[in-house]
């Protein structure tokens, strides 16, 4: 694979196109707020905001939020943690036209969940998810592990990375949120199903 290759994801309207393990399948395809889905599989969640500030976009974001190459956007970047485990990556970017009447509480989240705002509001319209496996060329995974690392945390750097984007409209107004997966959320995943199980064999 050419090295320049690695810094661009393919994305695939359906999850089958990125062979992603069947522990993750359901957190990658599931519908409603992440958020949501993460505070039922954990006893603590919490929203740490890396950054929101001007910034580039990526090469491979520009045309779905309607530039014809990448440039100038407002970006977040957090960490979803579980249980003080960082479970998810998001990066969300808006571009520079959308007005406070477009999105008027993005410029002041802080480190609420973007994801409650998102599902809260009627007038916001949900596209339809992609997905995409993420080498450790891409800037996205490289942020993760940059993030990861100011932590003491270490990842493979040959590891995959599964994510999801979805493009989120209000007014006139373009959202993309993208999702990055991160191995804590297989464990949040497999202790959901032993306390199933163990609760299934307590009651037979």
């Amino acid at each position: 694979m050419r090295p320049g290759s690695l810094r661009q994801a393919q994305w695939h309207a359906h999850v089958n196109a990125v062979n992603a393990p069947p522990t993750l399948r359901h957190w990658l395809t599931g519908g409603g707020s992440l958020t949501a889905k993460l505070k039922a599989h954990s006893q603590t969640f919490r929203v740490q905001c890396l950054h929101q500030e001007t910034a580039r976009c990526l090469n491979d974001e520009a045309a779905i939020i309607g530039l014809h190459r990448a440039g100038r956007v407002w970006e977040r970047e957090v960490l979803l943690r579980c249980d003080d485990k960082p479970a998810v990556f998001g990066h969300t970017v808006v571009p520079m036209q959308a007005t406070a009447t477009d999105w008027p509480l993005f410029s002041a989240l802080g480190e609420r969940s973007l994801g409650t705002t998102l599902f809260g509001d009627r007038m916001v319209r949900r596209g339809a998810l992609e997905f995409a496996r993420l080498r450790a060329g891409h800037p996205l995974v490289q942020r993760v592990q940059a993030a990861l690392a100011r932590e003491g945390r270490r990842v493979d750097d040959t590891a995959l990375f599964f994510a999801r984007r979805c493009l989120y409209q209000r007014h006139q107004g373009l959202l993309l949120v993208t999702e990055v997966f991160l191995p804590a959320v297989l464990e949040l995943t497999s202790l959901t199903r032993t306390v199933t199980t163990d609760t299934l064999i307590n009651k037979a």
